[in-house]
């Protein structure tokens, strides 16, 4: 084995030899290469005792990838995260610190584990003194099928309402995104910007009350501070301070909504009329609507009643986690106009509610599917019966999934019809989940239904629409 070639000029006796740098050596041959040479030392061309060892290829050269942030008020840090201080992980389009973040990531808390396939036999043979029994059988199988289904029903509501960002506090940082609103609805500008903690970062609307909008009543302003969350109801987060962001589109201190509104109720119908409405546009009112009447349904049973229901303080979201190609989800947020529910019927908003599904149907809606004809039975019903909204929500839900008015004239039972629908919609959220497809908006909605309903509630919707 041939050393390197010397180099061009001899060097001294104290100077040391640069051969061509290796790419990689130990540290033995690397501290050989920088002593001095000694004269008195003789060299010779004899072989070595043993061939060395080749040296190793070259080690390969890192490429340090930028990782793409939010900007933040705050210079950019070029060291690594210290130790103790968690990440920011991020979850669809918000990112909520660790607390929140293993609640969305894990769906639903509450759940315990479902046993495994292996043990299904034994969990069998702990429950089963007789398999004989056909009825027992039954029996035992609705109630997995019911307890199923009420499980995918909370793992979707975790996943829907996760990462809901908490209260600001005074070490929160803010960043306006837009100069101008994301949304104009009646009584407020919506203005997208980002909130930056220590631990997450969230993307917030700034809602900005319009100059000359009517004053909101406090009592329900109140109402809506002292509400949990609802998949329904605008939720707020709290104020933006007034120094917070110089040069802000708006004077003074602004709330915070929790969601980012996309368009209002009355913008989604000036684009749907301008061609000509899809087949499945009383489809997806029906689910506008639902989602609406939960909302109501929210506020009567706290004793609240809204004095005027207004769609274009009617928001549509898009929901979390969920294909941007279904229904976008409905926001109460006109709380301004909450008062108490006065005495009288139990419907207050059945009229409003008779009123909104006449402008959603249009006044030439086709009756031509079984659903636009529900839906113009539902508004009449509506205005001459005046149901609560509770009732009216049980009505939408029959008119979306069943049963129909042919299975009621035949006399039919309605508890084995909503025992063979639940085992229908575990199959195809199985076959569905099998393929590689997430469930929506509109299977959870579909699974809040069949989880909640009785043979009562049902003969009772039944009878609101066709009696």
């Amino acid at each position: 084995m041939s050393g390197p070639e010397p180099p061009t000029e001899t060097p001294g006796p104290d100077a040391p030899t640069w051969p061509t740098p290796p790419t990689y050596s130990n540290l033995g041959e690397v501290r050989a290469q920088l002593l001095p040479s000694k004269a008195c030392r003789s060299r010779t061309s004899r072989p070595p005792l043993t061939d060395p060892q080749p040296l190793p290829p070259p080690l390969p050269k890192k490429t340090l990838a930028r990782t793409q942030s939010l900007p933040t008020h705050r210079a950019p840090s070029s060291g690594p995260t210290p130790a103790g201080q968690p990440r920011r992980p991020y979850l669809g389009s918000h990112s909520v610190d660790e607390s929140q973040a293993g609640d969305d990531r894990a769906w639903a808390p509450g759940p315990p584990a479902q046993p495994h396939i292996r043990s299904l036999d034994s969990l069998l043979g702990l429950g089963w003194p007789d398999l004989h029994r056909p009825e027992a059988v039954r029996a035992f199988l609705e109630a997995q099928q019911l307890e199923g289904l009420r499980t995918v029903h909370a793992q979707l509501r975790a996943r829907l309402l996760g990462g809901r960002p908490g209260p600001c506090h005074p070490g929160h940082g803010f960043r306006l995104l837009d100069s101008s609103p994301c949304v104009d609805s009646g009584d407020a500008l919506y203005y997208r910007l980002v909130r930056v903690g220590d631990e997450a970062w969230h993307m917030l609307a700034a809602k900005v009350p319009k100059p000359g909008a009517e004053e909101p009543h406090p009592w329900g302003l109140e109402l809506q501070a002292s509400l949990g969350p609802h998949f329904n109801l605008q939720g707020l987060c709290g104020l933006v301070p007034e120094d917070a962001l110089p040069g802000a589109p708006w004077s003074g201190s602004v709330a915070l909504a929790a969601e980012v509104p996309e368009r209002t109720l009355t913008q989604w119908l000036s684009e749907v009329g301008r061609r000509p409405r899809p087949a499945e546009f009383p489809w997806v009112a029906a689910l506008l609507l639902l989602q609406l009447t939960s909302a109501l349904e929210h506020l009567e049973a706290r004793g609240a009643a809204l004095a005027e229901l207004r769609p274009e303080n009617l928001l549509l979201a898009a929901p979390r986690g969920c294909a941007t190609a279904g229904p976008p989800r409905l926001l109460l947020a006109d709380f301004g106009r909450v008062r108490p529910q006065p005495p009288g019927p139990p419907g207050p908003h059945a009229q409003q509610l008779s009123h909104l599904l006449g402008a959603l149907l249009g006044p030439a809606a086709p009756s031509a599917t079984p659903l636009a004809a529900g839906l113009e039975t539902l508004a009449a019903r509506l205005a001459h019966s005046r149901p609560s909204a509770a009732q009216a929500r049980a009505a939408l839900q029959v008119l979306l999934w069943g049963p129909g008015p042919a299975l009621r004239g035949q006399g039919a039972p309605l508890g084995p019809w909503l025992r063979v629908r639940r085992a229908l919609l575990v199959l195809h959220l199985a076959e569905r989940a099998a393929a590689g497809e997430a469930p929506g908006l509109e299977d959870w909605l579909c699974c809040t239904y069949l989880a909640e309903a009785t043979e009562a509630s049902l003969g009772h919707a039944l009878a609101l629409l066709w009696d």
